[in-house]
C-alpha cells in the first residue's frame, strides 16, 4: 500500500486546499457512506438479538459479550497499528480493503450455526472495521482547513443517521419477512462492490494539504513518541475520557434499545426497525448538521464553542434518556427518544476535529485510533455487557422490565461526558498551538 497522493486542488487562506471543492465533497460523501455501512453492520446484531436468543437459547450476558467484546477484540487490538500504517501509507487503500473484508464478514454472520461461530464472525468483522474511522478522519483533516473541520466531521457523523434512515428499515423488513440471517446477507453484499468503487474513484489527498505547514516539514514520529506527546496534551486526555463515556452510552443503547422496546413496550422486530430507525436517523442527522453549522458559526466569534456546545448537548441528553427509559405513555417516550437522538451525536464531529487540532500531522490517525480504542474497549465492550449482566441480575425480581433499569447507566455516562468535554475546552487552544509549533 505505497503512498501516492493527489496534488492539492487549490490554495486556501492558509496556503492549503480550498474548502468544499468537488474532490473534497466527493471524498467526504463517499467516506460518510462507507461509515454508514460500518455502523449498520456493527449495530445490526442489536436488532437481531431477540431472535438469536430465542433460536440459540443463550443468556443476556452471553449476548452482551458477543455483541460487544467479541467484536472489539480485533477492532481494538488492530485499530492502533492500522492507524500507525495510515499515518505512513495510502489511507484510501487501507479503507477499501477493510470495507470489503468487514462486508464479507457481515454476510458470513448470516450463515453461523451457533453462538461460538457468531462470536468468531463478529471477531473478524471487528478486524475489518478497524480500517475505517481513523484513516477516514485523517483523510478528512487533509481535505478541510481547521476552521471548517467541525462542520466536515459533523457531516461525516451523519453516517449513523443515514444508516438508520435508509438501511435500518430495509433490513428490519428483510428480517421480518425472511429471518434474521437474511438481514446480515443483505447488509453485507453491497459493501463488497462499493469497496471497489471507492478504490477506483476516491483519491488519496496530500498530507498536510490543509495546513500552512506542509507534511514534508513534519517528522515521522515513532509510536512511543506519539504516545508521549499526546499524553501531555490535557485536552486530548479529557477528549479520550469523554469519548469513552459516550461510547459506553451510545453502544449500550444501540444494542439494548430494540430489546427494551420489545420487552417493555411489546413492539415487534419490524415495528422496532420502523420506529427507532427513522426517528434516530431523522433527528440524529438534524442534530449533527445543525450542531455542526452552529458550532461553525459560533466558533468564529469565540473558539471555546467548539467544545462548549458539544458538552451542553451531552448534559441535556441525560434527562432526555431518563424520560425515554421511564415513561409509559407512547407519545412521551417517543418524544424523549427523538430528543436524545437529536442531541447524542452532536459531539462526534467537534471531538474528532479537536483531536486533529491537538495532534501533530503524522500523529492524526494514531491519535484517533487511541481515542477509538478507549471508546471501543471500554465503551462498546463494557456498555452492552454491563446492561446484559444487570438484566440477568435484576430479572428474577423485575422480570422483563429489568432492562429499563439496567439501561439507566447511559444517563450517568452522558452527564460525566459533558463534564469531560467542558474540561477539554479549557486547554484546547493552547494544546493546538503546541501541536502546530512542534510539527
Amino acid at each position: 500500500m505505497a503512498e501516492t497522493t493527489a496534488p492539492p486542488t487549490g490554495s486556501g487562506p492558509e496556503g492549503g486546499v480550498k474548502d468544499w471543492n468537488f474532490s473534497a465533497v466527493y471524498g467526504l460523501g463517499f467516506l460518510t457512506l462507507v461509515s454508514a455501512f460500518n455502523y449498520l453492520d456493527r449495530s445490526l446484531l442489536g436488532l437481531a438479538l431477540p431472535s438469536i436468543k430465542s433460536e440459540m437459547h443463550v443468556s443476556d450476558t452471553a449476548l452482551g459479550l458477543v455483541s460487544g467484546l467479541a467484536f472489539l477484540l480485533f477492532y481494538s487490538i488492530l485499530g492502533v497499528p492500522i492507524a500507525w500504517a495510515a499515518d505512513r501509507y495510502n489511507r484510501r487503500n487501507i479503507i477499501a480493503v477493510g470495507f470489503a473484508f468487514w462486508s464479507l464478514m457481515t454476510m458470513v454472520t448470516g450463515w453461523v450455526a451457533n453462538i461460538w461461530q457468531l462470536a468468531i464472525a463478529r471477531f473478524l468483522m471487528g478486524a475489518g472495521e478497524a480500517c475505517g474511522i481513523a484513516p477516514s478522519n485523517s483523510i478528512i483533516s487533509d481535505l478541510f482547513r481547521a476552521e471548517r473541520r467541525p462542520l466536515a466531521f459533523s457531516i461525516f457523523g451523519t453516517a449513523v443517521s443515514i444508516s438508520s434512515i435508509l438501511f435500518f428499515p430495509i433490513v428490519g423488513w428483510v428480517g421480518h419477512e425472511h429471518g434474521w440471517r437474511a438481514m446480515f446477507v443483505v447488509a453485507g453484499m453491497p459493501g463488497v462492490f462499493l469497496a471497489l468503487l471507492f478504490f477506483l474513484t476516491v483519491k488519496e489527498p496530500e498530507r498536510g494539504a490543509s495546513e500552512a505547514k506542509r507534511i514534508e516539514r513534519a517528522a515521522r514520529e515513532s509510536f512511543k513518541a506519539s504516545m508521549g506527546f499526546l499524553a501531555k496534551q490535557r485536552a486530548y486526555v479529557f477528549l479520550v475520557i469523554g469519548a469513552t463515556l459516550m461510547g459506553l452510552n451510545v453502544f449500550a443503547a444501540s444494542v439494548w434499545t430494540p430489546t427494551f422496546l420489545t420487552r417493555v413496550h411489546g413492539l415487534t422486530l419490524v415495528e422496532v426497525a420502523a420506529t427507532i430507525g427513522p426517528i434516530r436517523g431523522v433527528f440524529g442527522v438534524a442534530g449533527v448538521v445543525l450542531g455542526g453549522l452552529l458550532i461553525d458559526r459560533l466558533s468564529r466569534k469565540a473558539s471555546h464553542w467548539r467544545m462548549t456546545l458539544p458538552a451542553i448537548t451531552c448534559l441535556l441528553a441525560a434527562p432526555a434518556e431518563l424520560i425515554f427509559l421511564l415513561a409509559e405513555d407512547t407519545a412521551v417516550w417517543l418524544a424523549a427518544y427523538a430528543a436524545s437522538a437529536f442531541l447524542l451525536l452532536i459531539h462526534q464531529g467537534p471531538v474528532f476535529a479537536a483531536v486533529m487540532s491537538v495532534a501533530k500531522l503524522r500523529m492524526r490517525a494514531v491519535a484517533t485510533s487511541i481515542l477509538l480504542f478507549s471508546a471501543a474497549l471500554i465503551g462498546q465492550a463494557l456498555g452492552p455487557l454491563v446492561v446484559g449482566y444487570l438484566n440477568d441480575v435484576l430479572h428474577p425480581t423485575l422480570g422483563d422490565v429489568a432492562v429499563r433499569y439496567s439501561m439507566l447507566v447511559i444517563v450517568v455516562t452522558a452527564l460525566l461526558a459533558g463534564v469531560m468535554f467542558l474540561l477539554a475546552g479549557r486547554s484546547l487552544e493552547a494544546d493546538a498551538k503546541r501541536a502546530l509549533a512542534d510539527a
